[in-house]
């Protein structure tokens, strides 16, 4: 049986945004993409919701041990989920992760039916605007002219921005690799060095000439180094 490895994508991510780790990893691991529930209807908190969602999920992988990397709010997921269910966790890898700080602008960001915004915003994320696409650029604002689904960004940005994990960091023994764009404008590198002095077991790669996303944006480094990270684990 082949190592889960479960990528969880940040709030206006998709399935897109792991395309070259998917293409990299799946003849060796059993990759995964678990559309995070974000437009979802319910009540409570919606973190809570999100890691309950990934508690289920992992439960019926049946599996002992799984490998999570997180992007942005995947990496916020992941980060309760380790602390809450350390044995089921055997690597991390997180990149742009939120949980500390974020600049987001999140308040104004779904500025609906405005798509010069929109597309000067995905743009935001990247060191290279043009890896924003004229498709990533849809895709974003497919989901800004959508009222209900603004209102659910807006509520999960909110509640991250409410969830800081620094009290939970030290507990949180699991190997971690942080993979980090030197020129991340929303999760600056400042970010990815305040939780490699907060958790016990992590190190730090960053990536230069990269932005928020650096699986899309320097695949060829967000791979080696994962590949690399993998391969030191412990074998059971």
């Amino acid at each position: 049986m082949r190592q889960p490895i479960l990528l969880l994508h940040g709030l206006f991510g998709g399935l897109s945004n792991w395309k070259d780790v998917v293409t990299h990893f799946n003849g060796t691991y059993d990759v995964r993409i678990p559309p995070l529930p974000i437009y979802d209807q319910y009540r409570g908190d919606p973190l809570d919701y999100l890691v309950g969602f990934l508690e289920n999920y992992i439960e019926q992988l049946n599996c002992e041990k799984v490998v999570l990397i997180g992007n942005s709010l995947g990496g916020h997921v992941a980060i309760l989920y380790t602390h809450r269910h350390p044995e089921k966790v055997a690597q991390l890898i997180l990149t742009g992760s939120s949980g500390l700080y974020e600049n987001t602008g999140i308040g104004s960001y779904p500025k609906r039916g405005n798509y010069a915004y929109i597309r000067e915003r995905v743009a935001y994320t990247f060191y290279d605007p043009a890896v924003a696409t004229d498709t990533l650029v849809d895709e974003v604002y497919r989901i800004t002219t959508n009222a209900l689904k603004c209102l659910n960004i807006i509520r999960t940005a909110k509640s991250a921005q409410r969830n800081y994990v620094t009290a939970l960091l030290p507990a949180i023994t699991t190997p971690v690799l942080l993979l980090w764009g030197e020129d991340d404008k929303i999760s600056p590198p400042d970010v990815a060095h305040d939780f490699l002095r907060l958790l016990p077991n992590a190190e730090l790669v960053m990536i230069p000439h990269c932005g928020h996303a650096p699986m899309m944006e320097r695949p060829d480094i967000f791979n080696r180094e994962t590949e690399r990270f993998l391969a030191t684990a412990i074998p059971a």
